[in-house]
């Protein structure tokens, strides 16, 4: 319970993010829209939720640290994230009451947007500047 109170705290709008994460995808169900047409939509939007989550997770570590630790990023920032996404994939196939299927496809552009974002802060890391 520390850590989760300690990471609210460091990184309050990427644990909003990740709320809105779990939240949108344990909703039972989604209205349709006209973009329901659009072909992989659903994998567009995996891709750019995770993305742009973990960019704000990056972005937020960076402003915290001066000297990253890449192992710690590596997990929390990679590795944890791609997991989580698999833990809701699991939970939508067989928690929500038949309401949501599990996708293995999900679980591939979650880990897309993740890599982009750690790509971005890898970037950020090496094009900020050094005090």
């Amino acid at each position: 319970m520390d850590f989760c109170l300690h990471f609210i705290k460091k990184y309050p709008f990427s644990s909003i993010c990740i709320a809105l994460i779990w939240i949108l995808s344990l909703v039972p169900f989604f209205p349709e829209t006209p973009l329901d047409d659009v072909r992989f939509i659903d994998k567009w939007v995996h891709v750019v939720m995770y993305g742009g989550t973990f960019t704000v997770l990056w972005i937020e570590y960076i402003r915290k640290h001066d000297a990253p630790d890449y192992e710690k990023l590596f997990f929390w920032a990679w590795l944890a994230p791609i997991i989580m996404s698999g833990v809701l994939e699991l939970l939508q196939e067989y928690c929500t009451g038949g309401h949501r299927n599990g996708d293995w496809l999900d679980v591939a552009a979650n880990a897309t947007g993740v890599t982009l974002a750690a790509v971005i802060g890898l970037l950020i890391l090496r094009l900020r500047p050094r005090s």
